[in-house]
């Protein structure tokens, strides 16, 4: 095994629980093995959005279909990650609007585990697999603490 000095940034967000999860999930999708041959950090590229490339992006617009599925991904791999630490099942659920603006959470039993408003969501990203990481890990983290917090619920 290599030391961790000599990983990269990628690799070592790469390995997080979290990014495991969101990579699992997005193969999951591909039926006919069209990404078969891509790396893990090819496969998370369009989950990744510079603060240049969010400039390029017009402030007013709709979401992309595209734009859509990723966000829900990054949800539902919170949702798995969240069951795999806490031992519950999480469901996430998002409402949004075509013009990018909405609401997803994230259950466990009859507890609200996650609960965050978007907006302007054609927008969507994160500047780097670190950061992916980072949001992904810190949203499961906060979700495990309610559960710890009010098990009675979660177990409802």
């Amino acid at each position: 095994m290599t030391d961790t000095a000599e990983l990269s940034a990628d690799d070592v967000a790469l390995a997080t629980p979290f990014l495991a999860t969101l990579v699992r999930l997005v193969r999951a999708e591909d039926s006919y093995g069209t990404w078969e041959g891509r790396s893990d950090a090819s496969l998370l590229k369009d989950f990744i959005l510079t603060k240049e490339q969010r400039r390029e992006i017009p402030i007013i617009g709709d979401p992309d279909p595209d734009v859509l599925w990723r966000v829900e991904k990054f949800y539902a791999a919170i949702g798995l990650a969240v069951e795999a630490k806490a031992g519950k099942m999480a469901s996430p659920m998002m409402k949004m609007s075509h013009e990018g603006f909405g609401r997803v959470i994230l259950t466990t039993g009859r507890l609200v585990v996650l609960s965050k408003s978007l907006r302007d969501v054609h927008r969507w990203g994160h500047d780097d697999l670190t950061k992916l990481a980072e949001a992904g890990t810190k949203a499961v983290d906060e979700a495990c603490e309610m559960i710890a917090k009010f098990p009675e619920v979660a177990d409802w």
